[in-house]
């Protein structure tokens, strides 16, 4: 890790892990040596379809976002991750096959990386990581039942309302594209349905 860099990233990770339970130095200090500082420049892949996935990311500063391209060429985005996020391709990362997905950086991108290797070390020389790591994949698991649900079963509209909750401060980091491709609709409609929100939250005269 550079060194310029190292003391706020740490920093940052430490806080994270320390919101959901202490650690005592020894597990700070075990953290802090599986883990590698990589910048990413925006449009610069992190992962590519076909690759495997060695690596978990920590998203520092910036934003990624894991999409798929279907064979017509429309990008579909599976998630975003911002600061104090996780991504990447879990199964692939895991099961050590070959990458479905691409993963790549919307904004200039700092991560801290941790490998398949020294993720289960920790885990090994500290099994509190283990449970973790284990409620970061459930809470994920649950999230991704959620959108799926939204999917099938709600509106346009409120997919729209849902995301606007879910990442308040994305709706302006991001182009109307990026956000459409999330939601699975056309930029076009995706503009009338700002139009409309906007209107609807304007107070009336």
């Amino acid at each position: 890790m550079k060194p310029d860099q190292s003391q706020a990233a740490i920093y940052q990770l430490l806080s994270y892990f320390s919101a959901f339970i202490p650690l005592s130095r020894v597990e700070k200090d075990l953290l802090v040596s599986k883990v590698q500082w990589k910048r990413f420049r925006k449009h610069q892949f992190v992962l590519q379809e076909g690759d495997v996935c060695r690596q978990i990311n920590f998203v520092i500063s910036g934003c990624l976002r894991t999409y798929k391209i279907d064979e017509q060429g429309n990008i579909h985005i599976l998630q975003f991750a911002i600061e104090n996020s996780w991504i990447n391709d879990l199964g692939s990362f895991h099961s050590f096959v070959p990458s479905t997905l691409n993963i790549d950086a919307l904004e200039d991108t700092e991560v801290l990386q941790i490998s398949y290797e020294n993720l289960i070390s920790l885990y090994t020389e500290a099994p509190k990581f283990d449970k973790v790591f284990r409620v970061l994949i459930e809470n994920a698991y649950i999230g991704l039942q959620k959108r799926l649900l939204l999917n099938i079963s709600s509106t346009a509209e409120e997919r729209f309302r849902s995301f606007s909750e879910t990442y308040p401060n994305l709706t302006n980091r991001l182009s109307q594209v990026q956000i459409a491709a999330y939601l699975g609709v056309s930029p076009e409609f995706l503009s009338r349905l700002r139009s409309k929100a906007a209107k609807s939250s304007s107070p009336k005269p």
